[in-house]
């Protein structure tokens, strides 16, 4: 049976990380701030880059009178931030596998033109032929409307979202559609805490565990 994927980029198919570090720190080097830890950068990542910033400037303790002029240099930096950035461990594989019998499209709360600078860069965007990025006229998750208007673009068959963060689990939820985990990317509960059908740590057992999870013909 073929089925609608649609994936979270950030985290999930990407560890982009270092990249977003590397831009937000550039960032807080213009105003004199400190520059902020992995663990830091980690966290503030999954709601898009307005809230990025606001966690960032409450990390620094910078006024919000100065929050326009941060999101505007990091949006100007993002398009170009893709040098650090790699497809976790068995992407690329299980993307050839799932597009030989399935439709497969991303929602991210990353901004478009970034998502699409990098899909381009990782020679992903082949993959996907739905993007919704955060800057949507619609919404951004945990709204569940850009998830849903994701898979109406790709057609019909059963809906399955992958992503690897509370955000995502909960943009499921909202849908009403099958969320897998990914475990290895930004997630700040534990696995048992963030609701899912099926969780994975390797991109290998993705395309088996999808095939198990739908219905037989």
């Amino acid at each position: 049976m073929s089925a609608r994927i649609v994936f979270d980029l950030d985290g999930t198919l990407i560890d982009s990380a270092h990249d977003i570090q590397a831009m937000a720190n550039a960032s807080l080097k213009a105003v004199g701030a400190a520059p902020l830890t992995m663990d830091e950068t980690k966290s503030f990542i999954g709601k898009g880059i307005d809230a990025f910033v606001q966690r960032m400037r409450a990390a620094r303790d910078i006024p919000g009178d100065a929050h326009d002029d941060l999101l505007s240099d990091m949006s100007a930096r993002y398009e170009t931030a893709v040098a650090l950035t790699r497809p976790y461990p068995g992407v690329l594989s299980a993307l050839e596998m799932l597009r030989q019998n399935h439709r497969l499209g991303i929602c991210t709360n990353k901004l478009t033109r970034p998502c699409i600078a990098v899909l381009k860069h990782l020679s992903l965007d082949p993959y996907f032929a739905s993007v919704w990025g955060g800057d949507n006229p619609i919404a951004r998750k945990p709204d569940p409307r850009p998830l849903m208007a994701a898979f109406e673009e790709l057609g019909d068959g059963p809906k399955i979202f992958v992503g690897d963060s509370e955000v995502d689990a909960e943009t499921a939820r909202r849908a009403g559609v099958s969320f897998l985990l990914f475990t290895n990317g930004y997630r700040h509960s534990e696995i048992e805490d963030i609701p899912h059908c099926r969780h994975f740590s390797d991109f290998r057992s993705l395309p088996a565990i999808v095939d198990d999870l739908l219905p037989k013909d």
